[in-house]
């Protein structure tokens, strides 16, 4: 299920922190709830992932170790936690209400579609891993029941593509046999990866600035000054870029960022400063 991934799902909390909601106990339950009921479904997910791809698994440095690849955990339990991890999370959604309901079960199904079919094909495995990532922050708009900003969506769905070219890029550096341990790596160019995580850099950098500069948006979020937080997001771009690079690590760089020091403190400070201009 692999909870160190779940820090992925805090994207849902986004739409919580920027509507000002963050003080209404009403507000924070329910995207807490929303919160958990992701970690569920995305635990299921990422069995679903490594029941499809155990073969390969088995030829990588790395995921050879996994559960399901290394036999440890069979596959008729693993189908079996699948389904009543999809029935755990899927149930008490409608708690919430159905416009959550239909943004986790989209969710699901997109994951269904990468796991079967779109992650074998070049960009368009990295733009579903951009649009689970959207979901996120739409189902965490319709979990507490508010207008989401556009600008939002945008950076949203830009840093999530940017993240997943740079998990790209450091397996086409350093695995060896890179095309068998994942079919669709053999067909990616090295140096097209790098120039499009430069241009998506550049644009996801421009719409925050963008997004701060906004009349709407300092109105909405009651300040102007959000303009001050875009060189921690221009940071933490350019020292992910920073950990794609790194061939002697065999864990991605989506593993290494929330366990490197510089890069979790500099998110951190953004998250701070952002929470004291937005509710101070």
């Amino acid at each position: 299920m692999r909870p160190h991934q779940w820090v992925k799902n805090t994207f849902v909390l986004a739409p919580l922190v920027f509507s000002r909601n963050l003080t209404s106990r009403w507000h924070v339950q329910r995207a807490l709830l929303s919160l958990l009921l992701f970690c569920v479904v995305s635990g299921a997910v990422y069995i679903l992932n490594d029941l499809c791809d155990r073969e390969s698994d088995r030829l990588h440095p790395a995921k050879a170790g996994r559960p399901i690849a290394s036999g440890r955990l069979s596959v008729s339990h693993a189908r079996q936690a699948l389904l009543g991890l999809l029935v755990l999370g899927m149930v008490p959604a409608g708690l919430l209400n159905l416009p959550f309901v239909g943004v986790l079960s989209a969710y699901v199904l997109l994951n269904l579609a990468y796991s079967f079919f779109l992650k074998k094909v070049v960009f368009l495995d990295v733009v579903a891993i951009g649009l689970a990532f959207l979901l996120r922050v739409l189902g965490g708009a319709t979990a507490i029941e508010v207008p989401i900003s556009t600008w939002l969506i945008v950076c949203t769905f830009l840093l999530s593509l940017y993240l997943a070219l740079g998990k790209r890029k450091h397996e086409l550096l350093s695995i060896r046999d890179a095309h068998n341990t994942r079919e669709v790596l053999g067909r990616y160019n090295l140096n097209h990866i790098k120039l499009a995580m430069a241009g998506v850099a550049l644009v996801t950098a421009g719409c925050y600035l963008a997004y701060t500069l906004d009349p709407i948006t300092a109105e909405h979020v009651g300040t102007g000054a959000l303009v001050v937080t875009t060189p921690f997001i221009a940071i933490g771009l350019l020292r992910f870029y920073f950990l794609a690079q790194r061939t002697g690590v065999s864990r991605s760089p989506t593993e290494q960022m929330v366990k490197d020091p510089l890069f979790v403190a500099n998110m951190l400070l953004w998250g701070g400063i952002v929470v004291v201009l937005i509710y101070a």
